[in-house]
């Protein structure tokens, strides 16, 4: 009789408890060769290696490629938060955001008096509904 589906290859290892992997704990998955890549190789916690630095140079370990700049944050205000800042301190004529923590004036909301504002920086829109409202806007462009 024929089989449909060829001999299996592991049937001739029963009975061997490493079916010839070496030691039982061996052909388990990443954990018997240390991780994939570069992992295992002693580039943190363990000691570097004299055989990778023999193999690969001294530029395996450590870090290299582009220093990303850090961004420096920046705190918004909305129109109609400006109106309550307005209010909250009864304000008349003219005022400037840097004082109360502020470094960009955004459009969302109405406001409701016409107000000299002094910003680091502020949307197109928001300039127009100051200018509508009677208002003014002056932007400082300073490099900090």
């Amino acid at each position: 009789m024929k089989r449909s589906t060829p001999k299996k290859k592991n049937k001739g290892f029963r009975g061997y408890k490493s079916h010839g992997w070496g030691s039982k704990k061996k052909h388990r998955g990443k954990g018997s060769r240390g991780g994939k890549g570069m992992a295992g190789t002693g580039k943190r916690a363990d000691t570097k290696k004299p055989t990778i630095i023999n193999l690969y140079g001294n530029d395996y370990f450590g870090k290299r490629g582009f220093i990303v700049p850090a961004s420096k944050p920046y705190t918004a205000i909305n129109i109609r938060d400006l109106n309550v800042l307005i209010a909250k301190h009864s304000l008349k004529g003219e005022i400037n955001l840097k004082k109360y923590g502020y470094g960009k004036l955004l459009s969302t909301g109405e406001l409701h008096t016409a107000i000299k504002i002094t910003v680091k920086r502020a949307s197109k829109q928001c300039i127009e509904k100051v200018k509508n409202a009677g208002g003014s806007i002056v932007v400082e462009n300073s490099k900090e």
